[in-house]
């Protein structure tokens, strides 16, 4: 199953995050080595929100994740969401569709 974990950042996110963004990227590279975190990265113009993509049987590493990051707990996450998503084309897809009869 995957799960998208949604981020909105305050305002003036790019100026702030320098001090933050080491830590958070090294916690993020350790998510996706255990198998956690797929993908992740910022939206752009503007960037005042993140997508990151979680796999797993529940949304519990995508919650654990949200709840530890150094970008949440330095406030500059002004609210997360965790939404299931059922993904059903593509290698990594967790209930690949061919067809539909």
């Amino acid at each position: 199953m995957h799960f998208l974990l949604f981020y909105d950042f305050v305002p003036d996110y790019l100026e702030r995050r320098g001090q933050y963004r080491g830590e958070h990227l090294r916690y993020a590279w350790e998510a996706q080595a255990r198998g956690d975190l797929l993908l992740a990265g910022a939206l752009a113009d503007p960037p005042d929100k993140a997508v990151l993509v979680f796999q797993g049987a529940d949304d519990r590493a995508a919650r654990a994740f949200a709840e530890n990051d150094p970008y949440v707990r330095s406030g500059l996450v002004t609210q997360w969401s965790v939404r299931p998503w059922t993904t059903v084309v593509g290698e990594s897809a967790a209930t690949p569709l061919r067809t539909v009869d």
